[in-house]
């Protein structure tokens, strides 16, 4: 080890103190924007580097370095997004806060080499004063950071040299990747689109243009369209309403062969009235003061089955589906057989079933 390299591990040791502390300081300030700007990251991470691994990087560069702040990787930042396009977003929030040094910044996705996959990174070199030392910020995708991972395993980037099959396999594992990592990202920007329109068509009233699905069903619950009956239930007990999510009715609505978010509003319109009999005959003899914000659907649900003959083995499909499979939810199922027997909606339907067996 020459005296010049020595000085600069000096040096270094002399600002460890420092370097520890504007690691913590530029990754506090990062993840604050990253927060504050609700991007989502997979991993975010800093260090500075170790004496052995700075000794070998002087061994072979040092020379071209007159002070070890010329150093630019001291302290390190590395932040990986699941997708291409939130790279840049977080390059966008990076500029904002650090004072990039752009001459010594460098963007490896432009290097278009067959085998660079790995090394994609966007690497900034950065200060958090325009006077400070510098650190470098690397942003790449959780594809990339993998890629290099394998590669640097694998030893494929060592000091032995790699057959030539060899090469042309990760070329083409790397190009597959690379395509994959793209992909996500359109993949991402096109169910985006799809939700907006989706999003849009359900404000606009067009219901039964829109399929009923996860998506769609969100959206359609941002109307809030069991509102106005879970006040009405509410107001039998004057009960205070608590929010639940009401996702777990959806297969129960695909069940009912609803097809189209029309098809879901024309449910609750058939069964709006009869769902509050039945909820009105429950609760009145009760003190129930609390009621959750799924009580609307779980009594449309609940009047549907009755109403086209799904009788007990209907209803206690329905509860296994809510609650979970459970032999009380048979006597749950017989309880509301019961209590339901003489409302006006099954009285109707048994009169027409005596009417059907007479004339046949």
């Amino acid at each position: 080890m020459d005296s010049h390299v020595e000085a600069l591990l000096q040096q270094y040791r002399e600002l460890l103190p420092t370097l520890e502390q504007l690691a913590k300081d530029a990754y506090d300030l990062l993840r604050r924007a990253l927060r504050e700007q609700n991007i989502y990251v997979t991993a975010f991470e800093y260090r500075v580097k170790t004496e052995k691994s700075l000794v070998g990087k002087l061994e072979q560069k040092g020379a071209k370095y007159k002070s070890i702040e010329d150093v630019t990787d001291l302290v390190g930042l590395r932040v990986i997004t699941f997708y291409t396009d939130e790279v840049d977003k977080v390059a966008a929030i990076a500029k904002r806060v650090f004072d990039i040094d752009w001459q010594e910044s460098v963007d490896k996705r432009k290097l278009h080499q067959l085998d660079s996959f790995g090394y994609n990174s966007l690497h900034y070199i950065c200060r958090i004063h325009k006077d400070g030392l510098r650190f470098e910020l690397q942003m790449r995708t959780a594809l990339q950071h993998v890629w290099s991972t394998i590669e640097h395993d694998t030893g494929y980037k060592g000091e032995v040299k790699i057959p030539r099959e060899y090469k042309r396999q990760f070329s083409r594992l790397a190009g597959m990747l690379e395509l994959i990592d793209d992909e996500f990202s359109r993949l991402r920007t096109v169910l985006t689109d799809y939700r907006r329109q989706i999003q849009g068509m359900v404000k606009s009233g067009q219901l039964d243009d829109v399929t009923l699905s996860a998506d769609s069903f969100r959206s359609f619950l941002e109307l809030n369209p069991f509102d106005r009956l879970n006040r009405r239930i509410a107001a039998v007990n004057q009960a205070e309403i608590y929010p639940v999510s009401m996702m777990p009715y959806l297969p129960v609505l695909e069940s009912f062969g609803l097809e189209t978010l029309g098809d879901l509003q024309r449910f609750i319109d058939d069964n709006y009235d009869d769902a509050y009999q039945t909820a009105l005959s429950q609760l009145a003899i009760t003190d129930l003061d609390i009621l959750s914000s799924s009580a609307a659907l779980q009594y449309l649900c609940l009047v549907h089955i009755l109403k086209h003959d799904g009788g007990r083995n209907g209803l206690k499909a329905f509860y296994d589906t809510i609650n979970g499979e459970s032999d009380a939810n048979g006597t749950l199922a017989d309880l509301m057989l019961e209590q339901t027997e003489m409302l006006s909606f099954m009285q109707k339907k048994k009169k027409q079933k005596n009417e059907e067996g007479k004339d046949s």
